[in-house]
């Protein structure tokens, strides 16, 4: 399986440690968050990875090409933002051939990525995304999900006063080349994945609870936190 990781942000929330770094390279613990990323996708199976760029993308290059995983990562340059859902489509001759993952890379995470595809391969029928889910102590800041008994997502509450739970969207999924085509189907170049995606295959999405470690680094607390809590795994 091939993977795409969103490391274009500009990181606004994180300034002034943004200002000189790219957010999909800020240190954690001493170490990038793109390398936790890079070294979790393939020591867990992942084959190649695509990364797309636009703010200081000479810093993501130079990183990449030091990479132990090098050979196996390529580069999309955006010179004009696309959203979300407009990197995919962009990027889909790199991701032919089946099912891929696609991941906001701007999170530290910690997940079993075999299980992962594995729930995939065993999704229910007709589902055609699997989305990792984890349990979040900021539930109005983030995408809250209501699940059936078969873990398909029915609800999707995007950042909402009052949220029906604390199950959060942890902007990683596996989408099949279904989800492609129905980028291209809309006509346009710039997409979001949240608002104008995720509703459209709502009975078509199953879960995976990242119940070992999820967080959004979008704050200077929120990377204060991770540090803390990340501590453990070392």
């Amino acid at each position: 399986m091939k993977a795409l990781l969103l490391a274009a942000g500009l990181g606004t929330r994180l300034r002034p440690l943004t200002e000189g770094i790219p957010k999909c390279l800020v240190p954690i613990l001493g170490k990038p968050l793109l390398e936790y990323w890079l070294d979790l996708l393939f020591e867990g199976g992942i084959d190649a990875a695509v990364i797309n760029t636009h703010y200081l993308a000479a810093r993501v290059r130079d990183f990449a090409a030091t990479s132990r995983w090098r050979s196996r990562i390529s580069l999309a340059h955006e010179v004009d933002l696309l959203g979300t859902g407009g990197t995919v489509l962009r990027n889909r001759a790199a991701l032919e051939g089946g099912a891929f993952l696609v991941a906001h890379a701007d999170n530290l995470t910690r997940f079993d990525v075999r299980a992962f595809c594995g729930r995939h391969a065993r999704r229910p029928a007709g589902t055609a995304i699997t989305m990792m889910t984890f349990t979040t102590d900021a539930p109005q800041a983030s995408g809250i999900v209501v699940e059936n008994a078969a873990g398909v997502v029915t609800e999707f509450h995007e950042k909402v006063a009052n949220p029906p739970g604390n199950h959060a969207n942890a902007a990683v999924y596996i989408f099949e080349p279904e989800v492609v085509e129905f980028l291209a189907a809309l006509g346009r170049s710039v997409i979001d994945l949240s608002t104008e995606v995720l509703p459209h295959f709502l009975g078509r999405i199953c879960s995976f609870h990242n119940a070992t470690y999820h967080r959004d680094i979008g704050t200077l607390e929120s990377l204060r936190k991770a540090e803390l809590e990340y501590a453990r795994f070392r």
